[in-house]
């Protein structure tokens, strides 16, 4: 039985109807610059084959009533019902409040909403570093635009479901799990207004999720690197002989440098007067923001010579560097060795790995991958894997479950946000 199909059968059994329509959007890859959308950089996404679904009809009053079949299926509490008029969140860790939260969000944009029935069922796992949470509300919005014919655009159902998450609901997220969820495909994201969308030509290799069963709390850990940078920022501008053109690109919040704009040659003298935490969280940024731009070179088939590559990434990557090019398909090679660069950045100037982590990626990389990193918050969650074909992927994802991922997944690139059809 396809999952729409087990939907619609579910939503039958609880309303005792069929629903009007089903919607669903897919997970995310957090493929490169991980961690750099709440600065204002730009992100590169993955939308997967991994999808959360909305069933919907029409209510006869101001009341709605949400049944999660995951939940349903785990024998927890699994039903919501509030007054779509006066929607509040509950206390606690509860799946309603995401929903409510976007309910909220549209009441707040004037869009009249009345009352409704709604079933859920995600294929995205939770806590895994897909983007479960946005995939949800983003299926959950579609879902709602449908019903009510709001007229809502892709970036209009990813800034509301930005704003339900990250000001009703407080999450310190970025915007790359709305966004990616609503295009879907391989996209950067323009984390600035008016936050553009460039699909990108990049279709190959063959993608392995490995959920390493470790939950993570991106509330927990988005704050604590975020006050890390200011902490940095603000010494930084207490240097009386830091230059003025320097200055002048800083800013006393993370979100507020020109990031784009600032060198590591300009501002290491400086630096190197910081405590080592705030130091690797702005060298961080820097770093990984030029790879991202590497990448995308590379990505839309431009190659650059070795010596720009190793300028960017640094010598120590001067031998993977040449042994991607020499590869069979040095462009999928050349990303790989991206990845695995992005992930060291991530693993040691944003103290984002585990030993566990570190095991099953190098499992991954020893079984043939040719690219492996976080995807996500880190410190737990999913690490992705870039293959050359499918057979290497069942390979990587056979050892990578051996070497202690409690699940994985093949996955192939997916479509955003649409309206099913059952």
């Amino acid at each position: 039985m396809s999952i729409v199909n087990k939907l619609s059968m579910e939503f039958k059994k609880e309303y005792n109807i069929k629903p009007d329509l089903i919607s669903s959007s897919p997970g995310r890859l957090d493929f490169l610059n991980t961690h750099q959308d709440y600065k204002g950089l730009p992100v590169i996404s993955i939308g997967v084959n991994l999808r959360s679904y909305t069933a919907v009809s029409k209510g006869k009053n101001e009341k709605c009533s949400i049944l999660s079949v995951n939940l349903k299926e785990e024998h927890v509490e699994y039903q919501d019902v509030f007054d779509v008029t006066k929607p509040v969140l509950r206390k606690g860790k509860w799946f309603g409040n995401y929903l409510r939260a976007a309910i909220k969000a549209l009441l707040e944009l004037g869009y009249g909403i009345k009352g409704f029935n709604a079933a859920i069922l995600s294929e995205v796992p939770i806590g895994g570093g897909l983007g479960s949470s946005a995939a949800f509300t983003v299926s959950f919005i579609g879902a709602i635009n449908e019903l009510f014919n709001l007229g809502l655009s892709k970036k209009e159902i990813a800034e509301i479901a930005y704003h339900a998450e990250h000001d009703i609901m407080g999450v310190p997220c970025g915007r790359l799990d709305q966004y990616g969820s609503v295009f879907g495909g391989v996209i950067k994201i323009e984390t600035t207004p008016p936050y553009n969308v460039e699909a990108l030509p990049f279709r190959q290799g063959v993608f392995v999720v490995l959920d390493s069963g470790i939950k993570h709390s991106t509330a927990e850990i988005h704050p604590k690197r975020q006050a890390d940078i200011d902490y940095g920022l603000k010494l930084l501008l207490e240097m009386s002989d830091l230059p003025d053109f320097t200055r002048q690109k800083l800013g006393e919040k993370y979100y507020e440098p020109k990031w784009e704009e600032l060198s590591e040659e300009e501002l290491m003298p400086y630096l190197k007067r910081l405590p080592e935490k705030p130091k690797n969280r702005i060298l961080f940024t820097i770093r990984e923001h030029k790879s991202t731009e590497l990448a995308l070179k590379i990505m839309k088939g431009k190659i650059p010579g070795i010596n720009v590559m190793v300028s960017v990434l640094g010598k120590e990557w001067e031998k993977e560097i040449t042994s991607s090019l020499e590869h069979s398909n040095p462009l999928l090679a050349l990303i790989g060795t991206i990845m695995n660069q992005q992930h060291e950045l991530l693993r040691d100037l944003y103290d984002l790995s585990l030993p566990e982590l570190e095991h099953i990626r190098n499992s991954a990389l020893k079984a043939g991958a040719l690219g492996v990193k976080i995807s996500g918050a880190g410190l737990g969650g999913s690490l992705i894997a870039l293959t050359e074909n499918k057979s290497i992927a069942e390979r990587v994802l056979k050892v990578g479950i051996k070497a202690g991922a409690k699940r994985g997944w093949i996955v192939n690139i997916d479509v955003g946000l649409k309206r099913e059809s059952f």
